[in-house]
């Protein structure tokens, strides 16, 4: 008969494989907010493309319907009518941008940018943020995603991490320590999905 202890690592080792997207202690707690908060009000195109992309064999690359909330309601509260998207996978964040938009909101690949999204290679997120904080107007935002990287940045050294975990794991923190630092911008970590970080331009 299994001991509470063991029931207790059987459940962390589960939520370290399933709950790739959430950081919260339990399945169960996260399975709660999307029952509740996320769900009910997911538009059908997004749940209809969720379902589809859950069968996809890389499934786990998606944006998770939490954080796709968030955007949505982030691009709405800051009414972002210019936007742009790198990494885009099946498109569940994009979706989630274009669905924010205002009728006169645009996306396009130049100009003045309200809100850009990063979901891309993680060994060129430096490159990105070189470039992108030129693209974003003043006051507009730059988010990153994956920038907790399935909790690996706190993991010591030798810990056992999947080979692209390991591998991305460092670029991750190179940008995070990049962005603590870079006088242009304000910063915002969030515990959404994977991990979030907004930057708002400064100057």
């Amino acid at each position: 008969m299994a001991t509470n202890t063991q029931e207790q690592q059987s459940q962390a080792g589960r939520h370290q494989e399933v709950g790739h997207k959430s950081l919260l202690q339990t399945d169960d707690l996260y399975q709660y907010i999307l029952e509740t908060s996320v769900y009910p009000r997911e538009p059908e195109p997004m749940k209809e493309l969720r379902e589809l992309t859950a069968k996809h064999p890389w499934n786990l690359m998606t944006t998770s319907a939490d954080e796709g909330q968030f955007l949505n309601m982030l691009l709405k509260l800051i009414n972002a009518k210019n936007t742009m998207e790198i990494g885009v996978y099946t498109g569940y964040s994009l979706l989630a941008t274009a669905l924010a938009l205002p009728n006169d909101g645009k996306e396009k690949n130049h100009g003045s940018y309200d809100f850009i999204f990063v979901d891309a290679d993680k060994d060129n997120y430096l490159n990105y943020h070189k470039r992108l904080i030129e693209l974003v107007k003043v006051g507009g935002l730059i988010g990153y995603d994956n920038t907790l990287w399935n909790g690996s940045v706190v993991a010591p050294a030798d810990a056992p991490l999947r080979k692209y975990v390991r591998y991305y794991r460092d670029f991750v923190m190179e940008l995070n320590k990049a962005l603590a630092v870079d006088p242009r911008i304000e910063i915002c970590m969030l515990p959404v999905g994977d991990g979030i970080t907004l930057c708002r331009r400064l100057k």
